[in-house]
């Protein structure tokens, strides 16, 4: 019942709603009159760089698009890295499964800094002050190499442990070590990839961090076959090989970046007298950055307690569970993007004072993020067996992944709501709010229930599975509820 009124008060779900859409300039009178293909090119190549002013439908698609293609093949590269490391065996599975769950405290990090950057950068571009916008970005790149060393330094020296204490085998732990130190101790190339590309998104230049993720996963995809099997003059390094394809290939990604901040192009140029380092801004930075990392390194932590828990069932508990989360992921990042133009549109237009504006942009984005993922959810339930199919014949591999695929997908709709929503707070700079739903979500509901259910109840990673779905379908309905109380419109960044 709670799900059910939530999702009815939403503005563009209910009927009577469709006003609300009118209040701006429509995107199919624009498309009537520039033609899809030319928008279509203007949002690729980052045409509009002003989204406080004329059609919200029309800043959204010029800022969605983009996003979603980066987020496209970002999601591409996770399936098919899948892929090339699934034709290696089980175990190998088994080591990206246990390292990405130690990865994920990483990718928390890197995205709690970049929320901070992606707001300061946003509000400042909104208030058409682009050089205070370039001092943000410096002070965030700042922020990224400080934390990155310590974990660097874990990596390298304690893999074997770190994947110890995770569950693995020995045989496991024997093949996955040098994976786990040049993915751990690599974590710089994955934190400033995430920083600067939010530092372009905050500023509208979503093309920019569009063509930074293109060229990193294409290179990953191109190098990855190479290293992993080794055909002609490359080295047959197997799982090992994924991780100095992957990190080479985000390395050249962030070179892009810096080039970019001194091209004619970005709307964020940094210049020498930008370099100083603020220590004002800094711990003004660090203060909302912290409320992002504790929100995702709360959900990551989460993660890493249901693969645990999965561990305990065998290796293709895990294996599968692996590859239904890659092809979940391959849907969840597009909608990511979606989501991205959702937080840039808040912080710019709190910026530039238009509350509503901002408000309205987020429940544009979530009724087509909605639509989306519906879409997507009766493939994967239909079509379950054929997906996991293409990257394991092995039974129990297949029957968990397959599981896991159709359950998951179940909230799909509610997740639309969901990850546009907390996106939305990170973009006002209130990152607060989305940490302790995130608490409340994953600590006091997924966890326990996923152990109850699996271990307790004997449902096995049926259990897991019904309690992750039901877990963010309840963070998604919470979130709407708050955010229409609105006190996220007068947060100060």
């Amino acid at each position: 019942m709670m799900a059910s009124s939530s999702l009815r008060n939403v503005p563009g779900l209910a009927i009577g709603k469709r006003a609300y859409f009118m209040e701006t300039q429509a995107l199919p009178t624009e498309t009537e009159r520039r033609g899809l293909l030319s928008l279509l090119k203007a949002a690729v190549t980052g045409e509009q760089k002003d989204y406080t002013t004329g059609s919200l439908n029309m800043a959204l698609f010029m800022l969605a698009v983009p996003m979603v293609l980066e987020m496209a093949m970002e999601s591409l590269f996770a399936v098919v890295d899948a892929f090339y490391v699934s034709r290696v065996g089980t175990e190998a599975l088994t080591v990206v499964a246990l390292t990405e769950a130690v990865m994920m405290l990483v990718y928390s990090i890197a995205i709690g800094l970049s929320m901070s950057a992606t707001a300061f950068v946003a509000r400042r571009t909104g208030e058409k002050n682009l050089k205070g916008a370039a001092e943000a970005a410096v002070q965030a790149i700042y922020l990224a190499v400080l934390v990155s060393l310590p974990l660097s330094l874990a990596g390298i020296f304690f893999a074997p442990e770190i994947l110890g204490l995770m569950g693995a085998t020995q045989s496991v732990i024997a093949q996955g070590t040098n994976y786990m130190r040049i993915m751990l101790g690599g974590n710089i190339v994955i934190m400033l990839l995430f920083l600067n590309n939010a530092v372009f998104r905050g500023a509208g230049d979503a093309s920019i961090a569009m063509r930074v993720l293109w060229l990193a996963n294409i290179l990953n995809m191109a190098l990855g076959p190479l290293f992993i099997f080794g055909p002609g003059p490359f080295p047959e390094l197997g799982v090992t090989g994924a991780a100095v394809a992957t990190t080479t290939g985000r390395g050249i990604g962030v070179l892009y970046q810096m080039w970019m901040y001194s091209n004619q192009r970005s709307l964020i140029r940094i210049h020498r007298d930008n370099f100083g380092f603020q220590r004002r801004m800094v711990m003004e930075m660090f203060k909302i950055s912290l409320g992002g990392v504790s929100q995702f390194l709360i959900s990551s932590a989460s993660w890493i307690f249901v693969v645990r828990i999965l561990a305990t069932f065998g290796s293709a508990a895990v294996a599968g569970y692996t590859i239904a989360f890659r092809v979940i992921v391959f849907t969840l990042l597009p909608a990511w993007g979606v989501a991205n133009a959702a937080a840039t549109l808040v912080g710019q237009n709190l910026g530039a004072k238009q509350p509503e504006r901002a408000e309205k942009s987020v429940w544009i984005a979530g009724f087509y993020n909605m639509l989306f993922l519906g879409v997507v959810s009766v493939i994967f339930y239909v079509f379950a067996h054929e997906i996991v199919g293409i990257f394991s014949k092995e039974p129990e591999v297949l029957r968990t992944g397959v599981q896991g695929l159709r359950i998951i997908c179940l909230g799909y709709v509610f997740y639309a709501y969901g990850m546009v929503i907390g996106q939305a707070f990170n973009g006002a700079g209130d990152t607060r709010t989305p940490t302790i739903l995130n608490l409340v979500a994953f600590w006091l509901v997924q966890i326990p229930m996923a152990y109850l259910l699996a271990k307790t109840s004997n449902a096995g990673p049926f259990g897991v599975f019904a309690a992750v779905a039901f877990s963010f379908s309840l963070l998604a309905v919470i979130s709407i509820r708050i955010f229409k109380m609105g006190k996220w419109k007068t947060v100060r960044v």
